[in-house]
């Protein structure tokens, strides 16, 4: 008769006792909290309700929109087509000058996006390196078209999808793929395989992100692109322009904004292994 055999259980994380907060946490807590909330609430208040259904169908709001959307959609899809490879390289390559490579890329987070939009201007205009030669041989003129949005949009989003996806791979580590490795895999299949699947929620809310970044681009976009209905003209460029002339359009414009940035946050809030046991 063979001996029984014990289980190991985890401890019931309902039952565990947590330490308390001190009491002066809360006030500052408290404080940033309504810093977020109450300028929102000022745009609710402000709001004109009864005109709401008419400012946001308007031909320049459905315009702004749909082109938001549009150019917020291509600008995440190129943010993961290039932004993907290059998080993989700077979370497991171990190239000379990797930390100088890591600084460039994060230089779009902390550059004012009006900054951003200049150099794009200065590199892709047709005086510029790039954009003269565009020009003169295939004729290509990219500022102040929609390409420019989302160049624009692409440069200002790209590292947000790059730090969420290097922090998901450097979580993961690299023990599954050391196996795939060790089971014959090539480097190609591990990654396809087994890489690729680890890290797939941390490239979704990386994408969400970037997309977040690109609906509420506003200061590269009007440097570089500027600001024509229906060619380049988003839906913060038009919140700017509107404040002028009527603050209602304004301000149901913004509430928009979000609520679309509320439920990109929804979406792309990172999942939690609650309820484990």
């Amino acid at each position: 008769m063979s001996a029984p055999t014990t289980r190991t259980r985890r401890p019931d994380r309902r039952h565990e006792e947590t330490v308390g907060l001190p009491w002066f946490v809360w006030i500052p807590a408290g404080v940033a909290f309504l810093l977020i909330v109450l300028p929102v609430l000022g745009l609710v208040q402000r709001a004109s309700w009864s005109r709401m259904p008419e400012l946001l169908l308007s031909d320049a709001a459905l315009d702004a929109l749909r082109l938001s959307l549009e150019t917020a959609a291509v600008s995440t899809v190129l943010c993961v087509l290039f932004g993907g490879p290059l998080a993989v390289v700077l979370a497991r390559s171990r190239m000379p000058g990797l930390r100088t490579v890591r600084s460039v890329v994060l230089l779009p987070l902390v550059l004012p996006p009006v900054v951003g939009g200049l150099a794009l201007l200065f590199l892709v205009g047709r005086t510029g390196l790039v954009g003269r030669a565009l020009d003169l041989w295939f004729g290509i003129t990219v500022p102040f078209t929609t390409a420019a949005v989302v160049l624009a949009q692409t440069f200002v989003a790209l590292p947000f999808l790059v730090v969420s996806l290097e922090g998901a791979l450097r979580t993961a580590g690299r023990r599954y793929e050391s196996v795939a490795a060790t089971l014959g895999a090539s480097p190609g299949l591990a990654f396809r395989r087994v890489t690729i699947p680890l890290v797939l929620p941390g490239l979704m809310s990386g994408a969400v992100l970037a997309f977040a970044r690109c609906m509420g681009e506003f200061g590269a976009t009007i440097a570089f692109a500027g600001s024509l209905q229906g060619t380049t003209r988003t839906l913060p460029l038009l919140v700017y322009l509107e404040r002028e002339t009527d603050v209602d359009g304004a301000v149901a414009l913004s509430l928009l904004l979000v609520v679309v940035a509320i439920v990109v946050i929804v979406l792309g809030r990172p999942r939690g292994s609650e309820g484990l046991t």
